[in-house]
């Protein structure tokens, strides 16, 4: 069955302001870290800092990857590569939720994860089923501070973290299963071909985007220019790095959260590139540990 959408899938008509206006771009310091759990030890002081590794998601959201590599006392220096900005069709998100019912939700990154959230939230929290494609962004709802007996069922991962093996294995019930997909404007077509081509009937929605960020600080990249490695979390990401170094001779290592991202760079011509076999912070952790040990 062929896959409902209710926009075409290019970016290109995404308004360009941000997903939540509230936030305000601020031009960081030299060196910049996300803030450490009270729990965690404290980062080093900025007079010991020898940064080895580049930290590229969303400001706000490097903190998990940062203190991970803090108890290796591995440093980190900052640096957002791409933002997200408002999908051509978050307005209709919460509309769709409570006028219809759907069998599952699919929820494939953290990012579509929060701002679903906030869709069903407005949407008068609905009873809905939800299928994630691996830990990572299961724990986007594990943080929400749900209430106890509210309405809203993680029931579904894949045996490995990827869109291929989510769309292969999503249980299927009666000859018609509905799904709702909101996903980014960039996201390929995988998931909804390989449910469709299963008999679901699908529907997905352009929430959100990625673009790459609009003030790049000289002094940051300088710095990031020097250090063996950067970690980056999404296609969009490594793009982004690509297009930064294109007329520098940067030759470190990329650790990439997952297969998806490290097959674009590889595409892009990295030469040294890794990757954990199920995405998440653990194994991307390793991953960077691997990328250290080959400098």
């Amino acid at each position: 069955m062929a896959s409902l959408s209710l926009s075409p899938f290019s970016s290109a008509s995404a308004p360009s302001r941000r997903l939540f206006p509230r936030r305000i771009l601020v031009c960081p310091p030299i060196f910049s870290y996300a803030s450490v759990p009270a729990t965690e030890s404290p980062p080093p002081t900025t007079s010991n800092l020898n940064p080895k590794v580049v930290v590229t998601r969303e400001r706000g959201k490097n903190g998990k990857l940062i203190s991970a590599l803090n108890k290796h006392k591995i440093n980190c220096l900052e640096f957002p590569l791409i933002e997200h900005t408002l999908g051509p069709d978050l307005d209709r998100l919460a509309s769709v939720l409570s006028d219809n019912s759907f069998d599952w939700i699919v929820i494939t990154s953290p990012e579509a994860g929060s701002v679903f959230l906030e869709a069903w939230r407005a949407a008068g929290a609905p009873r809905v089923k939800i299928g994630v494609v691996g830990a990572g962004t299961a724990s986007v709802f594990k943080e929400a501070l749900l209430p106890p007996k509210q309405s809203l069922d993680v029931a579904f991962s894949p045996s490995k973290a990827t869109g291929k093996d989510l769309a292969t294995e999503l249980p299927k019930n009666g000859n018609k299963c509905t799904v709702l997909y909101p996903a980014s404007a960039k996201a390929s077509n995988e998931i909804e071909e390989g449910l469709s081509n299963r008999g679901f009937e699908v529907t997905r929605l352009n929430t959100y985007t990625t673009v790459p960020v609009q003030h790049v600080d000289q002094g940051i990249f300088k710095q990031a220019l020097d250090i063996p490695v950067v970690a980056v979390a999404s296609p969009s990401a490594i793009r982004a790095w690509k297009n930064l170094i294109s007329e520098s001779d940067w030759t470190g290592s990329v650790a990439c959260i997952g297969e998806t991202t490290a097959a674009m760079a590889k595409r892009l011509g990295f030469e040294k590139v890794y990757h954990p076999s199920q995405p998440g912070i653990e194994g991307w952790v390793d991953s960077i540990l691997d990328a250290l040990g080959s400098t």
